[in-house]
């Protein structure tokens, strides 16, 4: 007679990696939580006070190339703040740093320390792994993305920023996809090379190189057209904390997010694992 296994069993066997890294990490993910809400709480309840004569005539008297790279160009208005101190600035190298970090770690930490190759070694096949640690990166950005809305709309009121719902939940989805297309890229190349230094120098690679790409293109009638290989430009082009979502701005950074996984699905399941 064939035994079976009682349910309580089975349901402990599912999504074990995904699991263990959401288990692993709870402790992380609170400190990037209150690295979020420290500049949150410092930041945003300031914008009444820049609205003064004399912060726009300090911006006036900037250099309009600086103005145009740091995104100041709307400071004055609650959604343009927002923007330029958070989304587009601090919360930006927050959310890439810790997708970044998260994503190499996946991959190529866990080759160079040991435990993909005792991972695999109790049964966990090499694309169940992939997947499982593709989610457990969304689930943790994802996490970030919802603490963010939640502490931005408690700060709105106070701090008289008038900010529409809709438009948050929109710069929200951006700012998440922005840090996934960054934490998958690192995700890939630490698949691609089982190192976890490779793959913190190809996600960091395509923060900072999506960031530049736009503020040479903001400065440059003639290289306008690079903004196109920005995810920078993907996540925040349309302005979508005042004007809404950008369906094909979140279609590149989500779908480019997917290929990303794939290639490292790919790239683990075929090659050696070295260790």
């Amino acid at each position: 007679m064939t035994a079976v296994a009682h349910p309580a069993v089975v349901r402990t066997r599912r999504l074990p990696v995904l699991r263990r890294w959401l288990g692993d990490g709870w402790r992380g993910l609170i400190g990037w939580a209150v690295g979020i809400a420290a500049v949150v709480f410092v930041y945003l309840p300031l914008y009444p006070s820049m609205r003064s004569p004399e912060l726009i005539g300090l911006i006036d008297s900037l250099p309009p190339e600086l103005v145009r790279t740091l995104g100041y160009e709307n400071l004055t208005s609650g959604s343009g703040y927002v923007q330029a101190t958070f989304f587009g600035l601090i919360g930006f190298v927050l959310i890439a740093i810790a997708a970044i970090a998260w994503g190499a770690a996946f991959t190529g930490g866990a080759e160079e320390s040991g435990r993909l190759e005792l991972t695999l070694a109790h049964g966990v096949g090499r694309v169940p792994y992939t997947l499982e640690s593709a989610l457990a990166l969304l689930l943790k950005l994802a996490v970030l993305g919802i603490v963010a809305w939640l502490l931005i709309w408690a700060v709105d009121p106070a701090a008289e920023l008038d900010l529409d719902p809709g438009n948050l939940t929109a710069a929200i989805a951006a700012w998440v996809g922005l840090g996934l297309i960054a934490g998958t890229a690192a995700f890939a190349a630490g698949a691609v090379t089982g190192r976890r230094s490779w793959g913190i120098a190809v996600g960091a690679g395509v923060a900072v190189v999506g960031y530049v790409l736009q503020a040479v293109a903001n400065n440059s009638d003639e290289l306008d057209g690079l903004r196109v290989f920005s995810p920078f430009h993907w996540a925040y082009g349309q302005t979508p904390l005042s004007d809404g979502a950008d369906w094909p701005g979140l279609g590149l950074l989500w779908g480019g997010s997917a290929l990303l996984v794939a290639i490292a699905t790919a790239a683990l399941a075929r090659r050696d694992i070295v260790g």
